[in-house]
């Protein structure tokens, strides 16, 4: 779920992505990075943190250039040091800076490919690293005979084979030195990426981000979503190179309508704002069947505010604000670890108590993943003084990690994997548990955009679209968990 942006353009870029990145940071709060090229020169500055503590002043004026790359990191695979923030950087053929977001779901087999048949060394055990390599080597081979710049046909050339050797949902940047920013996104369309436009002076300049609001912040206007196995190339002379390297049907993210995104960026040309709105509308026709006494509709912010306005709205129940949000604690779905995620909920929310005292109160947020924040949550409503807690998830009950690039590994440590609709209520403490229906999910997010007839929900119960994501997967990426939580509470004893 990391967040990548690109920008080709007329004048210095650094400042742009800085300004990006910012807007982008819901996508990321693990690490940040920005890689620029000048005609000269690669240009590179990364580190653990949020964007604004990464970047200083001496960096800003350091990272020269009118084209460049950045990235915010959202931590899953390989994301154990500041040497694992992206870009990435190799300095042959040409010199490349990589920015993924998303997950290469054969990644130990590229690993093992690089290093034997490509002859290629990783300095990490990031997938993006190996990524880099793979599009490096193939750029090695279409370069062999010393062509000192290849054409965007030869570019697209060596992307269709880089898609056959890559598995899983991803969306890319790659800035290449002397030759432009290319840009391409999984045959499934699972990652986002979107191109923005704008004219400078009668001249052409380029964007291409995770989401189209880090564009329009920047002055750019919407050209097009990346198409899915669609590759993009802007060379430096801002020519826009576009070509289908590879075929699946298409499948994005439906968790991105849910939490991922922001509510104002547009995905796929559908609207996350709308979608959202829709997701209430629908959710009100379950609640609606139990005739329940409720006297205040109050949102968990902030993802679901959209959500709850309209489902109070459709139940003719007030809406109120009952939460106060420490905007100083990041979200903490996307928090490294389960003890700092437990810590930060009560640190990150605040209840009003006159918007519960006495009351019957429907909790409305995006999705219940472990269940340990809807408890605590639950638990601070009741110590405000409110009679009823009833609970309602704008998605389906999530019951299979993601292995596309969220961070929820392993179905242990999923709650609706493990206990029942009921089970669930009792064990977050709600006197009644509404889930969101698949079908009317993905009726939310289908009528943004009729095209799209089908989203990944593999989370939720649907299948794997990429990859060959098998028990056997399964059970070792929740191994290869289990045993970096050992080792990360060894360190934790360690330091005590």
């Amino acid at each position: 779920m990391c967040g990548i942006l690109g920008i080709i353009q007329n004048k210095p870029v650094v400042t742009d992505l800085y300004d990006g990145l910012i807007v982008l940071q819901h996508r990321g709060q693990d690490a940040a990075g920005i890689a620029t090229y000048n005609g000269g020169q690669m240009h590179l500055k990364k580190g653990n943190g949020l964007v604004r503590d990464v970047f200083r002043t001496k960096n800003i004026i350091r990272l020269k250039g009118n084209m460049g790359i950045g990235h915010v990191r959202y931590p899953t695979a390989g994301c154990n040091s500041a040497e694992e923030a992206q870009p990435f950087y190799v300095n042959a053929p040409y010199g490349i800076a990589l920015a993924h977001n998303g997950t290469l779901t054969n990644y130990e087999k590229l690993k093992k490919e690089v290093h034997e048949m490509n002859l290629r060394h990783l300095n990490t055990t990031s997938d993006s690293e190996v990524l880099l390599n793979i599009l490096a080597f193939e750029l090695s081979y279409e370069s062999k005979n010393k062509i000192a710049k290849l054409s965007p046909e030869q570019i697209f050339k060596v992307m269709k084979r880089v898609f056959k050797r890559i598995e899983g949902g991803y969306a890319v940047l790659a800035l290449i030195v002397d030759h432009g920013i290319l840009a391409f996104r999984d045959p499934n369309g699972i990652r986002p990426l979107t191109i923005g436009i704008k004219e400078n002076g009668g001249k052409p300049e380029y964007s291409v981000s995770s989401e189209s609001v880090a564009m329009q912040a920047l002055g750019f206007k919407i050209l097009r979503d990346v198409e899915p196995g669609e590759a993009v190339f802007i060379d430096k002379e801002k020519g826009l190179f576009t070509k289908k390297c590879a075929k699946a049907p298409m499948r994005p993210c439906i968790f991105e309508y849910v939490y991922l995104a922001r509510p104002d960026s547009l995905i796929d040309n559908i609207s996350v704002y709308k979608t959202r709105l829709r997701m209430g509308q629908f959710l009100s026709k379950q609640i609606k069947k139990d005739k329940l006494d409720i006297d205040v509709v109050i949102p968990i912010p902030e993802t679901s505010r959209h959500i709850a306005i309209t489902l109070a709205n459709e139940l003719k129940v007030k809406y109120r604000e009952g939460f106060i949000k420490n905007r100083y604690i990041g979200r903490t779905f996307i928090m490294p670890n389960q003890e700092v995620r437990k810590k930060s909920v009560r640190y990150k929310l605040n209840p009003i108590p006159l918007e519960f005292r006495k009351k019957n109160v429907l909790l409305v947020d995006d999705s219940i993943v472990r269940g340990n924040t809807s408890k605590q949550i639950i638990d601070m409503v009741r110590e405000a003084g409110a009679k009823k807690i009833y609970f309602a998830s704008a998605a389906p009950p999530l019951i299979n990690p993601c292995v596309y690039g969220i961070d929820m590994p392993t179905r242990k440590e999923l709650i609706a994997n493990r206990l029942s609709h009921e089970e669930i209520a009792k064990a977050i403490g709600a006197d009644k548990l509404y889930y969101q229906t698949y079908e009317d999910l993905e009726k939310a997010a289908h009528l943004g955009n009729p095209k799209i007839k089908k989203f990944c929900w593999a989370c939720m119960g649907g299948k794997y679209p990429a990859g060959n994501i098998t028990e056997e997967f399964l059970e070792k990426i929740e191994r290869q968990k289990d045993a970096e939580e050992v080792a990360e509470d060894e360190n934790q004893m360690t330091l005590l």
